[in-house]
Order: C-alpha cells, then sequence, then structure tokens
C-alpha cells in the first residue's frame, strides 16, 4: 500500500452520501474488483498466449516476403505473357485441374498466383500456382489461405493465433480471451481512475498516466505500471477485443445475425446475366481489361464461373488501403461490366467492419499499422505480467512459499440494495447470451466462489457471525486499484 499520508487506505469504504445511501460507485467497486480478480487470475492465461501469438502474427507479412521470396517475386523481362497463356501453363502443371481464380502480377517484379480449388483442400484453403509472367515458369505450387493469400509460413502462425492448430477446439481459447478483454480492460480502467480520483493533494493526474510516478518500489509501484498502462491501452483493447469476437464461433454468429438484421452485412455483386449465351466466353484477359476500366485497379483476383451462363467476378484484394475493396461482375460472352459494388456505397457499418477487421490483422496502411499493433500487444503482454507480479506480491505472508494474493472480501453483491442487484443480473444475463463464452465461464467462477464460500463456512463454524456470513480478513492490499 502506498505509505504516503494523502493517501486513503485501499480497502476504505466510501463515505456516505448526506442522505445516507451509499453512490453507485462505491456500490458496485467491490463487485468489480472481485470480478477483476478472478478474471486477472484465471483468464490472463488466455489473452497472453492471444497477445504473444498476435505479436508474432503482425510481422508474417515481412516474414512471408523474406521466406518465400522465389515465389512471389521474378526478374522483369519484357512484356507479360497473356494472362490466359499463365493460366494454360498453371493449368498443366496440376494435370488439366480447372483454376477457380487467377491474381495476375501487378507490380514488375511480382509472380501471377494461379487459385485453384482441389477437393483435398480444407476451407478457405486453395492449391496456387506461382507463374512468372515473363517466361511462363512455374515457380511454384503451395496451399494459401483466405483472402490475403497468406503462404505456409504467414499461415501457421495465423493458425497459432486463432486456434492453437487445434482445430475448432482450439477456437474456443481465442474466444474466450477476445470475449474478456474488454470486460476487464474497461473494469481495469474503472477501478484505476476512481483510485486517482480519491487521491487528495497535487500531482493526481500525473500519477493516473505515468506508469510508477510518485510511488515506493513494491507492490505499490507495480499497481501504478499495471494501472496506467492497462489506461493508455484501454481503446486498442477495446477495439481488439470487439474486432477479435467477429472471428468467433459464438459471439461471431451473433454479431453475424445482427449485421443481418440491421442490414449491415457486405454487398456483393450479381452473378446472375440475363441473356447470356452459355459456352461464350470472351477470356479472362478481356474480363481483366473491362474490369480496369471500371476503375478497378491495383491487385486483384479475377475469378473463374462456376456456371456456363454466369458472369466473371473481378475483386480488389489489397487490403492496406481503406477504399480498394470494390468488386465487379463481367458477362463471360461479351465482356461487358454487368454489375458493380463500390466501396464508397458500403453502409457505414459494412465499411467500419471492414476497416476493423483489415487493422486488427495489421494490414491497414501497411507498416504504421504493424507498429500500433505491436504496441498494443507488447503493452497488453507487460500489463498481465504486472498483474501477476501483484497478485504475487500480495500473498498472505511472505513465510509460505505456496500463499498467494486473495479477492476482495465476499459480500460485495448482497450488500447491493436490491434495484442495484436486479439491474448486475440483467446485464450480466444479456451480456452472457451476447457472449456466451463470457456467460459460461462467469458462471464457473460464480460457482466456484460459492463452493470455497460454502468449504470456508464449514471449516470454520466459530467464524460465522450472527448473520451466518463468514468473517473474512481483508486480503493485504487487496485494493487491485
Amino acid at each position: 500500500m502506498d505509505p504516503r499520508p494523502d493517501t486513503p487506505a485501499p480497502d476504505a469504504p466510501a463515505p456516505d452520501r448526506p442522505d445516507g445511501t451509499r453512490g453507485a460507485w462505491a456500490a458496485l467497486r467491490p463487485l468489480i474488483l472481485r470480478l477483476h480478480f478472478y478474471a486477472g487470475v484465471f483468464v490472463a492465461p488466455f489473452i497472453l498466449v492471444a497477445a504473444v501469438s498476435g505479436l508474432l502474427y503482425v510481422w508474417t507479412p515481412q516474414l512471408e516476403q523474406a521466406v518465400h521470396a522465389e515465389q512471389l517475386y521474378v526478374e522483369p523481362g519484357g512484356e507479360h505473357l497473356p494472362l490466359h497463356e499463365q493460366v494454360r501453363i498453371a493449368r498443366a502443371e496440376l494435370s488439366g485441374a480447372e483454376p477457380g481464380a487467377v491474381r495476375p502480377a501487378t507490380g514488375e517484379r511480382d509472380s501471377t498466383r494461379v487459385l485453384f480449388d482441389l477437393p483435398a483442400s480444407s476451407e478457405s484453403h486453395r492449391t496456387t500456382v506461382f507463374v512468372d509472367p515473363y517466361d511462363g515458369e512455374v515457380l511454384g505450387v503451395m496451399e494459401t489461405y483466405g483472402t490475403s493469400g497468406a503462404l505456409p509460413a504467414r499461415t501457421w502462425v495465423d493458425m497459432l493465433h486463432r486456434n492453437l492448430h487445434l482445430g475448432d477446439a482450439g477456437r474456443l481459447y481465442s474466444e474466450l480471451a477476445a470475449s474478456w478483454l474488454w470486460a476487464v480492460a474497461l473494469g481495469g480502467a474503472a477501478l484505476w481512475v476512481s483510485a486517482a480520483l480519491r487521491r487528495r493533494g497535487r500531482g493526481g493526474a500525473r500519477r493516473l498516466l505515468v506508469p510508477g510516478a510518485g510511488t515506493a518500489p513494491g507492490r505499490s509501484r507495480s499497481v501504478s505500471v499495471h494501472g496506467a498502462t492497462g489506461l493508455w491501452l484501454l481503446a486498442g483493447l477495446l477495439f481488439l477485443s470487439a474486432t477479435g469476437m467477429t472471428w468467433s464461433q459464438y459471439a461471431g454468429a451473433n454479431i453475424s445475425d445482427l449485421r443481418e438484421r440491421l442490414s449491415w452485412t457486405t454487398p456483393a455483386v450479381s452473378v446472375e446475366t440475363p441473356n447470356a449465351t452459355p459456352g461464350v466466353d470472351v477470356g479472362v484477359d478481356t474480363v481483366l481489361a473491362s474490369a480496369r476500366e471500371a476503375g478497378l485497379d491495383g491487385l486483384v483476383e479475377v475469378s473463374f464461373p462456376k456456371d456456363p451462363a454466369a458472369p466473371y467476378t473481378v475483386t480488389q484484394v489489397d487490403r492496406s488501403w481503406p477504399t480498394s475493396v470494390d468488386s465487379a461482375a463481367i458477362a463471360a460472352d461479351t465482356g461487358e461490366v454487368v454489375d458493380v459494388v463500390r466501396f464508397s456505397d458500403y453502409p457505414l457499418m459494412a465499411k467500419l467492419s471492414r476497416w476493423g477487421i483489415d487493422a486488427h490483422m495489421g494490414v491497414l496502411f501497411g507498416v504504421p499499422n504493424q507498429i500500433v499493433l505491436t504496441a498494443v500487444a507488447g503493452g497488453l503482454v507487460a500489463v498481465v505480467l504486472w498483474g501477476y507480479r501483484m497478485w504475487w506480491q500480495r500473498r498472505p505472508t511472505r513465510g509460505r512459499a505456496l500463499g498467494v494474493g486473495r479477492p476482495y472480501p465476499r459480500g460485495s453483491f448482497r450488500s447491493l440494495p436490491w434495484p442495484w442487484k436486479a439491474g448486475v443480473v440483467a446485464v450480466l444475463v444479456v451480456t452472457g447470451w451476447a457472449v456466451p463464452l463470457l456467460g459460461v465461464s462467469l458462471a464457473v467462477f460464480l460457482a466456484v466462489d460459492v463452493l470455497l464460500g460454502w468449504r470456508a463456512r464449514r471449516s470454520r463454524p466459530d467464524s460465522a457471525d450472527p448473520g451466518g456470513r463468514v468473517r473474512e480478513a481483508p486480503a493485504v492490499g487487496s485494493d487491485a486499484r
């Protein structure tokens, strides 16, 4: 605890109002403090793994370019071969398999990618043939993943971050981390700011924002570093939590349903071509030229028709610039652009969703995005480690090797007025429905806490007061903020 005389004892109750009632925050603070403790101890390991693996993923584009340079880059050498010829060479490489799409080379040193949806490929994985656009040499064949076209090195780190290479079961870890991150961050920020507001004297703002400012060595400094750093990271942590849940199994499904009901989904071009002539194909070169004339510049993916009367679709796939996401449908028999969807016409929420996902992946604006994510993820790792340091420093006795910090004493929920109890329960029920893994894990926390309380009453019956409540000694320095 802070030994200075101008700092109140961390567990001292907030003063009552003139009418004898306690303020809303004074009533809720003990409950939030106890919840923050349990989430910090039991959920923080999942958050830590997600932060470390995410930090590794941030810089995988550079890793990919270094590891797979022979497939990605070529030496300039005159004019490009016709695109249909490059596709023919790739088809021959895979014994006549039919390609699903092609990503033409854009820069003078880029290779062309011809993508195949083979029966043996996993969901969102495609077999890709890399072709030198100048001489038609096949540079390699490998599996790529997702819209970003991630190569094996990048995909491995992506799957580590997403599911620890454990499939759908492993995705629960990342969803649990994303589901709790916003709650832990908001609760921690509220506790830290409220502690700063209770301080008297000058320098309160400095101590609020500067890690370790004005504190003595020991747990007081750990609390300051943990709280101030977390406050600086708050916006970034909320962003990572919200965007991370969009990929999750259960919360992500609820988010998708909400977007559909509110018409926030991403629009798509129509794949129906009226009066099309089946079997007539102007060729991929003409289709690409039509798309360029329609304004689809930069890196694009040309998808081949799956039906003889269906059109080609051309989509911009460079996510480093926030407006390069246009798409067009082009008639296979005439090369005419029959439908275009401009990113500028997206609903606002669809735009925000697109930008949010790209920023979460570190591709929006390139290196600046990566630097920001590195700072946030690195800061999160530090906050988690300082939190565990605080937990250790709060152990009841230095003489017990297994002694660790205890949570805020029980009874905070029972002490709430009935309207507040009803409000807390309603919020938890709605949150648990919208974010299922948070709700399930919170129920587990509550069940364990009830069992521990029951065990404590059974083992120490003489410690109960006339009301039947166990008199727990307050944890040493139990103010987590």
